[in-house]
């Protein structure tokens, strides 16, 4: 694959996660060997939500993210670009709200939110540093940012073992769950490509409106938590 084929359009993006979406849930717990659900869980507690706070959960997919948020109290919003991935979420979740939205024009006025969340889809917006200063612009000063997205292991030799089943293994398990197993060719090259805990952090950073930037690992960095806080 090369670096032409993951510079994706938002329609490109959309059509391909439509693709995914009837069983984009199970898929995921079978490729993660079941850790999603612990990754949304620290998710939820790295946001610090409480009762009657306002939490924008981007790049929702099918609810399943917005529903562990709800858990805390909070008002969970869910907004995702794919029409078929909010179809399916909202066939199984139907109490959860979820809304079509672009992450680079997401549809509410500035200040709305008191924290705002992506898990495993910033990396497939066309430009990142522009959905941060978006993010920044619909949360209010001193609110909360927390992104959950793949990274790189701390280990060496893990480091290579878990490559390795990116590349080879992850596409080979996807055909046996997933209605659209081409789908994660591309999503394990776009892990591969994605900067490293430092690296995005440094982008959060310099996109503008955050400060406090700060990560912790899960599953020896497989996924890292980012959290930064909105600029006064």
């Amino acid at each position: 694959m090369t670096r032409a084929d993951l510079d994706k359009q938002p329609h490109e993006v959309a059509e391909m996660f439509d693709g995914v979406a009837k069983r984009y849930d199970l898929t995921n717990t079978v490729i993660s060997l079941g850790q999603d659900r612990g990754w949304r869980k620290a998710t939820r507690e790295a946001l610090g939500l409480r009762p009657g706070e306002r939490v924008l959960d981007v790049g929702a997919g099918t609810g399943i993210s917005t529903d562990e948020l709800g858990r805390s109290g909070a008002f969970a919003v869910g907004a995702d670009l794919s029409v078929g991935m909010l179809q399916a979420g909202r066939r199984v979740r139907p109490d959860v709200p979820l809304l079509a939205g672009d992450a680079l024009r997401l549809p509410f006025p500035d200040a709305t939110f008191d924290a705002v969340t992506i898990s495993f889809a910033l990396r497939n917006v066309v430009d990142t540093s522009a959905a941060l200063r978006e993010f920044g612009r619909i949360t209010r000063p001193g609110g909360r940012l927390v992104v959950c997205e793949f990274s790189t292991p701390t280990n060496a030799a893990f480091r290579t073992v878990y490559m390795q089943y990116l590349m080879r293994s992850l596409p080979v398990v996807a055909r046996g769950v997933s209605s659209n197993p081409d789908a994660y060719v591309y999503l394990a090259e776009s892990i591969r490509a994605w900067p490293d805990q430092a690296g995005l952090a440094a982008r959060i950073a310099d996109s503008g409106p955050w400060d406090r930037v700060g990560w912790r690992n899960l599953t020896g960095g497989v996924v890292a938590l980012h959290r930064a806080t909105r600029r006064g």
